[in-house]
């Protein structure tokens, strides 16, 4: 009797997606040649994505939603502020990014034009920016109208470039269980939230001396 033939998931695609790009060393010429190599048909293929872009784009946003789900596990969450809810957002989004660094090395540098790999992030952008307006309080929405005239869509932009340079910093990061990264992640989220508040800028002179200590003695 012949084996019933196991009924792909979203997330088995995407798993063998990732094994065949860090295997290979290269992304699939194309959705016919992905499918056969690993022996599915396009159709199973096109229940979840579009294109291979797409799905691209997806496993990213699938490491930002793996992110929220560990974060709403934690029953302190919710009464966290703002600050303290973007620290565990960091620092639990990274956990995820460093249990799949390989592939994110990988998938963000194949290609030599830096802004085509970037195109893999939009998903995960929208969704982080719709993160960014969902724990906003009205505190710090108030604060920004009055003080600094800044639009919750300038605070959304704001703190994904935030983002996008601490996967930068990540991607660098040679340190040990990438402490420098974590050091990074609390300082900037402590400058940001400064230059939000128009208070003192203890922590964003902080930020710049350890920047400056990391390309001084990185060389």
């Amino acid at each position: 009797m012949t084996a019933k033939k196991k009924i792909l998931s979203k997330e088995d695609i995407v798993s063998i997606y990732m094994n065949q790009v860090l295997e290979k060393g290269e992304k699939p010429k194309s959705v016919y040649h992905f499918a056969k190599e690993n022996d599915f048909t396009e159709a199973e293929f096109y229940t979840f994505f579009g294109t291979l872009e797409g799905l691209e784009k997806e496993i990213f946003k699938l490491f930002f939603t793996n992110t929220i789900d560990l974060l709403h596990k934690n029953t302190d969450y919710r009464e966290y502020n703002m600050k303290n809810k973007m620290l565990s957002f960091y620092f639990t989004f990274f956990e995820v990014l460093t249990a799949n660094r390989s592939y994110v090395l990988q998938s963000l540098k194949l290609n030599r034009n830096p802004l085509k790999n970037l195109v893999q992030l939009t998903l995960l952008r929208d969704s982080f920016k719709e993160y960014v307006s969902e724990i906003l309080t009205d505190d710090y929405r108030i604060e920004q109208e009055k003080l600094q005239k800044f639009q919750e869509k300038g605070i959304q932009e704001s703190a994904w470039l935030q983002l996008m340079l601490t996967i930068k910093f990540w991607m660098d990061d040679a340190s040990a269980a990438f402490e420098k990264t974590d050091i990074f992640i609390e300082k900037s989220v402590n400058a940001s939230f400064e230059l939000m508040n128009v208070a003192p800028m203890n922590h964003l002179i902080d930020l710049g001396k350890f920047l400056f200590k990391e390309k001084i003695y990185s060389k």
